[in-house]
């Protein structure tokens, strides 16, 4: 329950007010107002609207940090669907959010990966958790796609499409599908992907990452940055050690600091939270949604099939109770849905599962980075389904040779994707290639894209949490919080 914290007259006063502010000038054109430039006039609405949600996280009522967000998030939903694509005038709230924790993912990863593997001690032990690492995550990605495949073999999403509605959509989201396509084609082959992951300049990857948009969390770059920091961390554990202390307790201080930063930013979480899911809403619309709702019911049906399993499994190895483990690891999530960017998260990420389910420092910040990089059950599940309803659209049928080429290629996919928004659809590509399934079938999809790319980033994040603990565990390096 929401306790009161300061229900003043003047609060519930100023409350009400931007409130109707905010109402009344969303309800008509920046221009039929008329009083400044439909610039400022969007501004204004935004900045009433915003104010209204200051009032309610932080004066009206007492709120855990979690509540907020969650509110934020159905707020959003709210604002989407009552102003629809007028309300994207608050996306940059969301974006400020995003790039407070982006600017921390660069030195967070580069620090807490060298004092991580420094801290290991010797080259066998790294090489035994890097072992379990790989291991997990390509087995946890297999996993994922062979329920994906499952069910959209057991519920065909794709019987049935209304011929309008296929022309339609092809017709919509053509030019999309296009750019996406050129995109697939201009990246990396496997092998240079692996080659890649060594830097010429490591200074040049660390600065080159975030030269993207936001949330492009490049992989070729973050890869180049992981792969520099273990090498970083390997050699301080082959020199003295009076040498390789003063750099040790440098990078350690620096991670410190980064987490600090983390505990500050994520304090305006609700805020960005409200903007972005406000802008996703209102962006793709309820018409899209209701038209494509067999397809989208099945991919999130599997998608919350995994964010509950993981629980268990946590349970079966580690003996922490599923609830125990969803509740550690809630702001994580949380922000892994407003974002959609494992790599965005990945700050939040590494805090909860240290702070709130006991991972050590150790393995948390050499699982995780990695996990951000290469591990998306999320995303693989996804296309399984992605690939089986565009095949039942065109009349294609996919039998077992074909199904498995679709396991494999998605696991091996997913190894150096970028941690960002929308990639899954290049990893798609790569997908529908190899089994001869009509590219421009992703046009299908794309209306609904990004509502799913919240919930399957939910499960890619879910899925590093539960590979730190469980690897944690069985290093002995896991403590007794949150059993």
């Amino acid at each position: 329950m929401l306790k009161t914290k300061d229900m003043s007259a003047r609060n519930i006063v100023l409350f009400l007010i931007s409130i109707v502010a905010a109402i009344w000038m969303y309800s008509r054109s920046p221009e039929s107002i008329g009083l400044a430039s439909p610039a400022v006039i969007s501004f204004i609405r935004a900045a009433f609207l915003m104010f209204a949600a200051y009032l309610l996280f932080e004066k009206l009522f007492d709120m855990q940090l979690h509540t907020k967000i969650v509110l934020g998030m159905v707020l959003g939903g709210i604002a989407g669907i009552v102003w629809g694509a007028e309300i994207a005038e608050i996306k940059p709230i969301g974006t400020a959010f995003i790039r407070g924790i982006m600017m921390i993912v660069v030195p967070l990863v580069l620090a807490s990966l060298i004092v991580g593997t420094a801290s290991l001690g010797d080259i066998a032990k790294m090489k035994r958790i890097g072992s379990k690492t790989l291991i997990y995550y390509l087995a946890s990605t297999a996993v994922a796609i062979t329920i994906g495949l499952v069910l959209a073999n057991l519920l065909q999403p794709g019987s049935g499409m209304d011929e309008a509605l296929k022309a339609k959509l092809l017709d919509s989201y053509s030019g999309a599908a296009s750019s996406k396509l050129d995109a697939a084609q201009n990246s990396a082959s496997t092998v240079e992907t692996f080659l890649n992951m060594i830097p010429t300049n490591p200074f040049h990857s660390l600065s080159a990452v975030n030269q993207r948009p936001i949330t492009a969390l490049t992989s070729a770059n973050m890869l180049q940055i992981i792969f520099f920091a273990i090498i970083m961390g390997i050699a301080l554990t082959m020199i003295p050690k009076e040498k390789a202390r003063p750099v040790i307790d440098f990078f350690d201080g620096l991670n410190d600091v980064m987490i600090k930063i983390v505990l500050l930013v994520i304090e305006l979480a609700p805020y960005g939270v409200l903007a972005l899911i406000a802008d996703a809403v209102g962006s793709f619309g309820a018409e899209i949604l209701v038209s494509l709702l067999k397809y989208t019911l099945v991919t999130a049906f599997g998608l919350i099939i995994m964010i509950f399993l993981y629980p268990f499994v946590v349970s079966f190895f580690t003996g922490i109770k599923p609830f125990k483990f969803l509740e550690g690891i809630r702001l994580a999530q949380l922000t892994a849905f407003s974002t959609s960017s494992s790599g965005a998260t990945l700050p939040v990420t590494m805090e909860v599962t240290e702070k709130e389910l006991g991972v050590s420092n150790e393995i948390a910040s050499f699982v995780l980075p990695l996990g951000a990089t290469v591990n998306m059950d999320g995303t693989a599940l996804y296309q399984g389904v992605a690939a089986v309803f565009i095949a039942q659209v065109y009349g294609i049928d996919l039998d077992l040779v074909a199904q498995l080429t679709i396991i494999l290629t998605a696991t091996l996919a997913s190894i150096g994707t970028a941690a960002a928004p929308g990639v899954g659809i290049l990893m798609l590509v790569i997908v529908l290639q190899q089994v001869g399934i009509p590219l421009e079938g992703i046009a299908l999809i794309l209306a609904v894209d990004r509502i799913l790319d919240m919930i399957r980033t939910t499960v890619n994040v879910t899925s590093d949490a539960t590979a730190s603990v469980i690897i944690a565990n069985s290093e002995g390096q896991l403590s007794d919080i949150a059993k």
